[in-house]
C-alpha cells in the first residue's frame, strides 16, 4: 500500500513572542510584573479613555502598594520619529526598569520604539527602515510589557514599531527581534470601553490580518493553524449588523493577538500595502483603511489568481475561509469562493465603512497612491497585481 504524502513543508523561521497572560481582569496582575523588574516605570498610553476607566485607578493604587514610582506619558495620535525622538530625550536619564505600553496600536507601537531607544538615547532615524540612515539596531532595549485596549493591530505580538510622518509621507518600521515585548497581557475587560465605530474598524483589521498571514506565501503549518483559530474565534465574536453592538469581546481579543503573531511570521498582503500610503498621506486610520479595502483586494486577488496562477494554493485557502464563514465544509472551491467575496461586500456594506472619498482622496490621487504601494506587505500578497489592478481596487472604494 502507497502512502500518499502532502507536500513537503517549506523551510520557516518563528519570530521570538512575548510571554502572554489572556484573560478577563489579567491587567490586575501588571503591578506584579512590573515589581519583578525594578520600581521605576514608564507608561505610555492614548488620549485619556484608559485614565478615566476604574483599571486605571485601580493600577495606581496597586503601583502604590508596591513601591513602584510611574510616570506618564500620552501620545495624541500615530507615533511620528519626530514625537519619539522628543520623548527619548525627555525620559533618558530617568534610569526606568520597564516601558509599558497601555492602548491601541499608537501607544503599543510608541513604547515599543521608546524602550528600545531609551538605553543609548539615539534618533530612531537611525534605523527606520526604507528612509532612516540605516544603521543597525544593537539593543538593548528596556522591558517592554505591551497592554492593548483595542483588538486589531496585534502590535502586542510584533517586533516592529510602526511611525508616520505625513509631512514628508511615510510610514515605515522600526524592526528589530529585542524590540519584542517581554510581556503581553491581553484583558478581555479593556475592550468594553472602546467605541463602536473604533472597534469595528480594529476588529476588521485584525480579520484582515488573519486572512492575509493565511494566504501569504510564506506562510506554513504553524501560522495556519493560529491563523485559522484566529479566524474561527473571530467570526463567532463578530457581528455584521450596524443595530447591534459587537459581541464576544474576549473573542476578538484572541483573534487581535493570533493575527499579530501570524503577521509577524508570514507578512501581509495588498490591503496593508496600499493601506500604507493611504495612512501616511490622507491621514486615513488605518483599520478603516484595512476594512474598507479588504473586499476589493480579495475579489481582486481571486479573480487574478484564476487567472494567471489557477494552481496557487491561495485559491484554496481563500475557500477554506469562506466555507468557515458559511459553517459547512465545502467541496465546490468556486462557491465558497464566492460566498468569501459576498460576504466581505456584505460587511462592507452593513457596517457603513466609508469611501475613500470622505478623506479627500479622488481619481486624481490615484496614480500616485498605486506607485507608492510597494512596501514589504506587496511581496507577500498571494501573486503580484498590476498597476491597473491596484488602480481599479482603489477606484471602487472612491
Amino acid at each position: 500500500m502507497s502512502i500518499v504524502r502532502p507536500h513537503p513543508i517549506s523551510t520557516f523561521a518563528i519570530s521570538r513572542l512575548p510571554r502572554i497572560l489572556f484573560g478577563a481582569g489579567e491587567i490586575t496582575r501588571l503591578a506584579l510584573e512590573v515589581v519583578a523588574l525594578g520600581n521605576s516605570v514608564l507608561i505610555v498610553t492614548g488620549g485619556r479613555s484608559f485614565t478615566e476607566r476604574p483599571q486605571w485607578h485601580a493600577l495606581q493604587g496597586a503601583f502604590e502598594n508596591a513601591g513602584v514610582a510611574w510616570t506618564l506619558i500620552r501620545i495624541p495620535s500615530e507615533p511620528s520619529p519626530e514625537w519619539i525622538d522628543k520623548a527619548v530625550l525627555e525620559h533618558k536619564a530617568a534610569n526606568f526598569n520597564a516601558v509599558v505600553g497601555i492602548g491601541g496600536g499608537s501607544p503599543l507601537d510608541a513604547a515599543k520604539a521608546i524602550a528600545g531607544l531609551l538605553p543609548h538615547g539615539r534618533s530612531v532615524m537611525d534605523h527606520l527602515e526604507g528612509v532612516g540612515r540605516g544603521i543597525d539596531y544593537k539593543g538593548p532595549s528596556i522591558p517592554y510589557i505591551a497592554v492593548p485596549t483595542t483588538a486589531g493591530t496585534g502590535s502586542e505580538m510584533t517586533k516592529n514599531a510602526v511611525l508616520s510622518n505625513t509631512e514628508q509621507g511615510f510610514k515605515k518600521s522600526f524592526r528589530d527581534e529585542q524590540l519584542t515585548a517581554q510581556l503581553a497581557i491581553i484583558d478581555p475587560d479593556l475592550l468594553a470601553a472602546c467605541p463602536r465605530p473604533q472597534l469595528i474598524a480594529n476588529a476588521m483589521d485584525s480579520f484582515t490580518q488573519l486572512l492575509e498571514s493565511y494566504t501569504s506565501p510564506r506562510c506554513n503549518p504553524i501560522t495556519d493553524a493560529l491563523a485559522l483559530s484566529g479566524i474561527e474565534y473571530f467570526l463567532r465574536g463578530f457581528s455584521e449588523s450596524s443595530e447591534a453592538d459587537l459581541a464576544g469581546l474576549e473573542y476578538l481579543a484572541y483573534a487581535s493577538m493570533i493575527s499579530g503573531i501570524c503577521l509577524a511570521q508570514t507578512g501581509l498582503g495588498a490591503v496593508h500595502g496600499i493601506a500604507s500610503p493611504l495612512g501616511a498621506h490622507f491621514d486615513v486610520p488605518h483599520g478603516v483603511a484595512c476594512g474598507t479595502l479588504l473586499a476589493a483586494v480579495t475579489e481582486t486577488n481571486i479573480l487574478a489568481l484564476k487567472q494567471r496562477q489557477p494552481a496557487s494554493p491561495a485559491l484554496n485557502r481563500y475557500a477554506k475561509v469562506g466555507s468557515l464563514i458559511a459553517s459547512q465544509l465545502a467541496n465546490d472551491q468556486s462557491a465558497a469562493l464566492k460566498h468569501l467575496v459576498n460576504t466581505l461586500w456584505r460587511w462592507t456594506e452593513k457596517l457603513d465603512l466609508p469611501l475613500l472619498s470622505n478623506f479627500g482622496i479622488n481619481e486624481m490621487d490615484v496614480k500616485s497612491i498605486v506607485a507608492q504601494s510597494g512596501g514589504n506587505s506587496m511581496k507577500t500578497n498571494p501573486l503580484i497585481l498590476t498597476d491597473v489592478e491596484l488602480s481599479q481596487i482603489l477606484l471602487k472604494r472612491l
